[in-house]
């Protein structure tokens, strides 16, 4: 096991035992009939378009749901991010009886027929981590509200630049459904500052040694003049972590400010060694614990309230200062999101 692997274990063990042990103490005291008993007969299914970093994440929180309640979900992440293969997927299981889904839809909008077939049969959905197009059949999206997120990060580099310089940005995956968004925050954000500007923008970056590659090239062509880079995904921002690293070991003296999002260990690093500013951490062990809280109390005859589709799991910018301690804040927001499901999200009809 190579060291980043390691890394990955120990810190996915002491965060799955830390969220673990604080939200079922969160949920301890809520009345078990009130999200209905922990019935091994629910049948639950989570599942992701195609294999990313971020999908691994967000199951540490299914796998809290489901050792908290000893509810099994069925996890499944597809070949690609196309529709087609998810639906066909998803149709397969639900025609073994599952009637309560979490999913990533892959295209926003064409995600909304296979929401309707669902729907017509009884079947359950909560949207994690993308929203499909409203209105929508969907019942809750449990998620980031990612185009604020890319703004908040764009903001945050902006003002580390000292309100003026060139940026590079660096998108992930165009078929992801929350690239559009996050491609719009980050350019109607740098729209605010007369003194900024967009020079380069890439994007198509699948593996680290795609991302590593196109941002090399893409700052060796801009040395010169570029001050800043932001990355809205998370194999682009380790690419970052790794170009950044390479250059400032290299000995180039240009600062250039960096963020991205997302908190693979390389990242972390990367802020605790001096080499990227910071990193926007979404909250995905509350995308998958909190989407599979709320299919349970829909199975128990709870249903939306009006007007409470979307579920904003919070974010953080995590800097050298708190690159520690940022779970701590994401664990609360959690926490309470949860204390607060029956009053702000659900109804008894």
């Amino acid at each position: 096991m190579n060291k980043k692997n390691l890394s990955k274990v120990i810190a996915t063990i002491a965060t799955t035992v830390f969220l673990g042990a604080t939200l079922t103490g969160c949920g301890s005291t809520a009345k078990e009939n009130s999200e209905g008993s922990n019935k091994t007969d629910l049948k639950i299914a989570w599942y992701a378009s195609a294999p990313h970093p971020y999908f691994e994440d967000v199951k540490k929180g299914v796998e809290g749901f489901q050792k908290e309640t000893g509810i099994t979900v069925t996890e499944q992440i597809g070949p690609d991010w196309k529709q087609e293969s998810e639906s066909q997927n998803i149709e397969a299981l639900a025609a073994k009886g599952i009637k309560y889904f979490a999913i990533y839809p892959s295209d926003p909008a064409s995600a909304n027929g296979l929401i309707d077939e669902l729907d017509s049969k009884g079947i359950n959905v909560i949207n994690f981590g993308a929203s499909t197009t409203e209105p929508t059949k969907a019942k809750f999206y449990v998620g980031t509200d990612v185009k604020q997120a890319a703004m908040d990060a764009t903001e945050k580099l902006i003002s580390l630049m000292g309100d003026k310089g060139n940026i590079i940005n660096v998108l992930e995956v165009l078929e992801d459904a929350n690239t559009k968004l996050r491609k719009e925050g980050v350019e109607e954000a740098v729209k605010k500052h007369p003194n900024v500007k967009i020079i380069q923008e890439i994007s198509g970056m699948k593996s680290n040694e795609e991302a590593v590659q196109k941002i090399q090239d893409s700052v060796a062509a801009n040395i010169d003049k570029v001050d800043g880079i932001i990355a809205t995904g998370d194999t682009t921002s380790v690419g970052i972590a790794q170009v950044m690293a390479d250059i400032k070991k290299k000995g180039n003296t240009r600062t250039i400010h960096t963020i991205g999002i997302d908190t693979d260990p390389i990242v972390i690093k990367a802020i605790q060694d001096g080499y990227m500013d910071a990193t926007v951490s979404q909250n995905p062990y509350g995308h998958g614990y909190l989407s599979c809280t709320l299919l349970k109390y829909l199975s128990a005859g709870w249903k939306p309230k009006a007007g409470q589709y979307r579920v904003d799991t919070g974010t953080v910018i995590v800097t050298k200062a708190n690159a520690t301690n940022y779970q701590d804040e994401l664990t609360k927001k959690t926490a309470e999101i949860k204390a607060n499901l029956e009053t702000k999200y659900l109804e008894k009809k």
